[in-house]
């Protein structure tokens, strides 16, 4: 119980508002994509300004799963996994920011990272090469996502995989989420005088 209200409680610390506030005063959630993370920061602040919060959204993943990895007896791998996943929760359904947050992205990235670190360095290694050889990180961060399991598979086998699939579930669930949100708003204003 306490890696979940830990995780969740770090995963709820709203990073990306906060350094929007001081950059540019501006709410994320009502700009752009309304997506309180990293691409719309970048794409409303800059990629400069919006370093801070990439860092800070994969440290809560990592903060998080740390967490998990410190309070697990030898032998138990699940709570990295658990605590991430609240970490995530928190902030896809963030506590101090009306619980409007984003789609965790890369709070799962930082929770790979412990709790399934070869697999995710690898992956990461992919990443760094699509990207190298597109000029997109969007291309890159694809791959790396599309390859995730399969690494992990061979590296750690089907439990730790399924992990880290419901963990991915859980971003699949929030971009749902926003594509419906945005069908809502699309249809509220299409019918709009």
């Amino acid at each position: 119980m306490v890696v979940i209200v830990a995780g969740y409680l770090i995963g709820s610390i709203p990073l990306a508002n906060l350094v929007a506030g001081r950059h540019s005063a501006v709410d994320l959630r009502t700009v752009g994509d309304r997506n309180p993370g990293f691409w719309n920061a970048r794409e409303t602040m800059g990629r400069m300004a919006a370093v801070p919060v990439f860092v800070g959204d994969v440290a809560k993943g990592l903060l998080a799963a740390g967490v998990g990895l410190a309070l697990a007896d030898e032998g138990v791998w699940g709570l990295p996994y658990i605590a991430g996943g609240a970490a995530m929760v928190g902030h896809a359904f963030p506590l101090f920011a009306r619980f409007v947050g984003g789609r965790s992205i890369l709070t799962f990235v930082g929770t790979v990272l412990v709790a399934a670190p070869v697999a995710t360095l690898i992956s990461i290694g992919l990443l760094l090469v699509v990207f190298g050889a597109t000029r997109s990180f969007a291309w890159g961060a694809r791959a790396g996502m599309l390859v995730l399991p399969f690494v992990q598979l061979a590296v750690d086998g089907p439990f730790r995989t399924a992990a880290t699939g419901a963990l991915m579930t859980f971003i699949g669930l929030r971009f749902a989420m926003a594509a419906m949100a945005d069908r809502k708003r699309s249809g509220v204003t299409a019918a709009a005088p």
